[in-house]
C-alpha cells in the first residue's frame, strides 16, 4: 500500500473539508490541523571544546533502521496529504509536463568515424545514446538506459568511447546514487560484455590498450551503511577486457590519505595517462598533477605540480609537452605549456595570459585553443592560435551561458551548447577553417519568450560591496510591491550560477512569478577571489549579500515580504536554511532542497569531508565556532515566526545525506509553533538530483504547487494542447 493509501482518518477529514472549501487551510488553526509526527528525542550530548552541544535527533542518521524508514513514511503521508489538496496541483504538473516534452540532446562526440550523442524525446525518463557515421548519417540507438530498469530510475553516468571505437564503456546509476556500475559494449553488433566493474565513484573509463583506467573506492563493509559511510582510499585500477574485476591491477593510491580523490584520463593521442590528485581539506583550491608516459618506457608517475596550492588541469599535449589550464598567479585561471622534461615552473611558458574576466574553459580542436570566459555572469567564446593571439569571438544570440565545447585535436569544427533563462538550449557548429557558425540542433517550447525580459542589477550588500543579480519577469510588470518573486542563491565551491533555461521557470514567469538570482561570495562568478570572499570564517558574507539581495528587491518595489519566497539546493539549501534563521521575517515561502543543515558532523558521512575546504571544520576550536553560529540545525530559536517551508530530499542521496534534512525538519517542527506549514517531502529511489524524468517533474510540481499557493497566487493555465503520450 502507497504512503498516500496509508492516510490516518484524521488527515481524511482535514482534505474533505480543504476540497469542499476549495483551498488548503493556511489560518493558524488550519496549521495546527497539520498534526506533524512525534519525533523521538534521546539524550544525546556533544562537547566541542567545552560547548555542550543537544543531538537529540541523531538516531535519524541511520536512514536503514525501521524506526527511520517509519518516520518518513509519517512525514511523507502528512506532506502528500498537505500536497494532494492544493487545488491547481494536478493543472500544475500537466503545464509543468508539456514544457518539459521537447527533444533534449546532448552535444554529439567524435571518436573515428563514428559521432556519438544522447537524445530524450522528451518525457523519455532517460535519455537514450546514439551513434552516427559521420554528420550526415543515419542515427541508431547504441544504448537505451529506459530498458535497464522497469520504473525509469537507472541512469547513464558515464559514457567513454575507446580510442579505436571498437567499444563503450559506460556507467550505470541506481536510483539517484552517487556509485556507478561500469559495463561494456561492443559497439558493432551492440553486443554487451560480461565485465562489471563496482563500487566506482567520482570516475572516468581512461582507455589504454585493451581496457581502461578506473577510480573506486572500498567496498562498504556493511552494504547498509553504503549511501551513508564515510568514503575512503579512492584507487586507480586497470582493467583488461574480458578479465574478473578481482583480477584488475592497482594502479596508484596513498594510504597515507585516505580522504585525497585520484583520478585519471588519458591523453587523445594514447601515449599520456594523468593523475590528478585532489585534497578534500583543501576541495576546490588546489589539486596535484602527475603524468605516466605509457608508450616510450614509462614506468611510474612524474610529477608536474605537486603542493596543492593551486589548480591544474591537462587539456592536451603537444608531443612532450602539455597544454595546461590553472590558476598559480592567475586567480582568474591561464593556460601555460609546461615541458615533460622541464615540468618546473620556471621553465612554463604562458599561451593564454590571466584577463580581467575568469577563465571558464579551455578546449584543443583544430589546432586552436577555444577558450570561454565570464563576463560579469555571461559567457563570451574566442579562438586563439597556439601563440596566444585571439582571430575571433564567438557570435552568441543573445546574453546567456555556453554550457559545453566539444572539439577533437585534428577536427576543425567544434560544436558548444548555448542558452538563457528565455533562450532554450540549442547547439551551434562552429568550422573553425571556414569561420562559419550554424544553428545544429534548436528545439520548440511551448512557451513565448518574447513575452518576458530580463535585468541584470548590481546591489550592494551589507558591507557594500556590489552583488550581481539577474532579475527575470514578464514585460512591464509593476513596481508597485506586488510581484511574487523567487529569489534563488547558491554561494560556494567556486561555483558560478549563470543564466540557463529551465523549462519550470516558465510555469512560473507565466502566472507573472518574478525569478531573481543573487551571485553571492562564495560563487566563482568573479573568478578566485570571489570565491575566496566567502568561505570559512568569511561565509556569512555570503548570507549578507542573500539578506541584502531581499531587502533591495523590497525596497525597490519588486515585492514585499508576504510575496517572496527564497530556494536553493544543496550548499544552496544551507544557505536558505541559515538566512531564514538570521532574516525570517523577510520571506513567505522557504525551500531548501537536500541542505547540508548540520554543520558540526557533514564531514563524517561519505564525501562530506571534502567541504571542509570551503566550510572549516567542527574539529578545531576556531572551525567550530564559525559554524556553531550559522548551522542551519543548531540556530533554529522558539518564538521566531519562520515563513511556510518545504524541505525536500531522497532517500538515495549518498551525496548530501538525507539525514541533514531529516534532523532539521523534527527540530523545525518541535520549536516553531505559528500558523505556516513546515514539512518535509522525502522522495524514494532518487539522489541528490531526480533519478528520472518523471521523479522531476513530480518533484517540480509538488515544489511550485507549494510556493504559489503559500504565496496567495491562483494560478490560470490556458490551454497548449495536450502533452503528448
Amino acid at each position: 500500500m502507497s504512503v498516500r493509501k496509508m492516510m490516518s482518518h484524521r488527515v481524511w477529514i482535514l482534505l474533505l473539508m480543504v476540497l469542499c472549501a476549495g483551498v488548503v487551510p493556511q489560518t493558524e488553526a488550519g496549521a495546527q490541523a497539520l498534526q506533524y509526527p512525534v519525533t523521538t528525542k534521546t539524550d544525546q550530548v556533544d562537547n566541542y571544546f567545552g560547548v555542550q552541544v543537544t543531538d537529540p535527533y541523531r538516531w535519524l542518521e541511520n536512514d536503514t533502521a525501521s524506526a527511520v524508514r517509519g518516520w518518513v513514511a509519517e512525514q511523507n503521508e502528512v506532506t502528500f496529504g498537505y500536497l494532494d489538496a492544493i487545488p491547481f496541483r494536478a493543472l500544475l504538473k500537466q503545464r509543468l509536463t508539456q514544457l518539459t516534452d521537447y527533444p533534449r540532446y546532448s552535444l554529439p562526440s567524435r571518436q573515428k568515424q563514428y559521432y556519438v550523442f544522447s537524445r530524450n524525446n522528451g518525457l523519455q525518463n532517460q535519455s537514450v545514446l546514439y551513434i552516427q557515421r559521420g554528420l550526415t548519417g543515419q542515427p541508431e540507438v547504441l544504448l537505451d538506459p529506459n530498458t535497464l530498469s522497469a520504473d525509469g530510475t537507472t541512469r547513464l553516468t558515464l559514457i567513454s568511447v575507446s580510442h579505436d571505437a571498437k567499444y563503450l564503456a559506460y556507467g550505470i546509476s541506481r536510483s539517484g546514487s552517487d556509485w556507478v556500475e561500469i559495463r561494456v559494449l561492443a559497439i558493432e553488433g551492440r553486443k554487451p560484455l560480461p565485465d562489471r566493474i563496482q563500487w566506482v565513484k567520482f570516475s572516468d573509463a581512461a582507455w589504454y590498450g585493451n581496457g581502461f583506467f578506473y577510480s573506486r573506492f572500498d567496498t562498504p563493509s556493511d552494504n547498509a551503511q553504503a549511501l551513508t559511510a564515510a568514503n575512503t582510499n579512492h584507487r586507480v585500477y586497470y582493467h583488461r577486457l574480458g578479465t574478473l574485476q578481482s583480477l584488475d591491477s592497482l594502479v596508484y593510491e596513498d594510504p597515507a590519505e585516505p580522504l585525497r580523490f585520484h583520478t585519471v584520463e588519458t591523453s587523445e593521442d594514447d601515449r599520456f595517462l594523468f593523475l590528478t590528485v585532489s585534497d578534500r581539506a583543501r576541495g576546490t583550491d588546489g589539486n596535484a598533477l602527475f603524468f605516466w608516459d605509457l608508450k616510450n618506457g614509462g614506468t611510474a608517475f612524474r610529477p608536474i605540480n605537486t603542493d596543492f596550492a593551486h589548480n591544474f588541469r591537462v587539456i592536451d599535449n603537444l608531443g612532450d609537452q602539455f597544454l595546461v589550464l590553472t590558476n598559480c598567479r592567475a586567480p582568474n585561471k591561464r593556460v601555460v605549456l609546461i615541458d615533460a622534461a622541464k615540468a618546473d615552473e620556471e621553465h612554463w611558458r604562458t599561451i593564454l595570459p590571466e584577463w580581467r574576466d575568469p577563465l571558464v574553459s579551455v578546449t584543443f580542436a583544430g589546432g586552436k585553443l577555444v577558450a570561454t570566459y565570464l563576463k560579469d555572469v555571461t559567457s563570451r567564446g574566442y579562438v586563439f592560435d597556439l601563440n596566444g593571439t585571439m582571430e575571433k569571438e564567438l557570435r552568441l544570440p543573445a546574453l546567456g551561458t555556453i554550457a559545453e565545447v566539444s572539439g577533437r585535436r585534428n577536427d576543425p569544427r567544434i560544436f558548444f551548447w548555448f542558452s538563457s533563462f528565455t533562450y532554450p538550449p540549442t547547439s551551434f557548429l562552429y568550422d573553425l577553417l571556414e569561420d562559419t557558425l550554424a544553428v545544429f540542433r534548436s528545439v520548440t517550447v511551448p512557451f513565448s519568450p518574447d513575452l518576458y525580459e530580463i535585468q541584470q542589477v548590481m546591489y550592494p550588500s551589507r558591507d557594500g560591496t556590489p552583488i550581481p543579480m539577474f532579475i527575470v519577469g514578464k514585460k512591464g510588470s509593476p513596481r508597485d510591491g506586488s510581484n511574487p518573486v523567487l529569489l534563488y542563491g547558491y554561494g560556494g565551491f567556486n561555483v558560478s550560477i549563470r543564466p540557463t533555461f529551465n523549462p519550470n521557470l516558465i510555469a512560473w514567469l507565466e502566472q507573472g512569478g518574478v525569478y531573481a538570482v543573487a551571485n553571492i561570495r562564495g560563487g566563482g562568478e568573479y573568478g578566485e577571489q570571489w570565491h575566496q570572499a566567502g568561505i570559512k570564517e568569511k561565509k556569512q558574507k555570503g548570507f549578507d549579500d542573500c539578506i541584502a539581495a531581499a531587502e533591495w528587491l523590497i525596497v525597490n518595489r519588486y515585492t514585499t515580504p508576504a510575496k517572496l519566497a527564497i530556494q536553493g539546493a544543496s550548499n544552496g539549501g544551507l544557505l536558505v536554511g541559515a538566512v531564514i534563521n538570521q532574516r525570517p521575517e523577510l520571506f513567505r515561502v522557504a525551500l531548501p532542497a537536500v541542505g547540508v543543515m548540520d554543520m558540526l558532523r557533514f564531514q563524517r558521512f561519505t564525501v562530506g569531508s571534502n567541504w571542509i575546504s570551503d566550510y572549516g571544520s567542527s574539529q578545531d576550536s576556531a572551525g567550530f565556532r564559525t559554524l556553531y553560529a550559522y548551522s542551519p540545525l543548531h540556530n533554529i530559536r522558539e518564538g521566531k515566526q519562520y515563513p511556510a517551508v518545504l524541505v525536500t530530499t531522497a532517500d538515495h542521496d549518498d551525496r548530501v545525506v538525507p539525514a541533514h534534512s531529516f534532523k532539521y525538519i523534527a527540530t523545525l517542527q518541535e520549536k516553531y509553533r505559528g500558523p505556516n506549514p513546515v514539512l518535509i517531502r522525502i522522495d524514494t529511489k532518487s539522489g541528490h538530483g531526480a533519478s528520472s524524468t518523471t521523479k522531476a517533474i513530480e518533484a517540480a510540481a509538488d515544489v511550485y504547487a507549494f510556493l504559489m499557493y503559500n504565496l496567495g497566487m491562483t494560478p490560470v493555465f490556458e490551454a497548449h494542447g495536450k502533452p503528448k503520450p
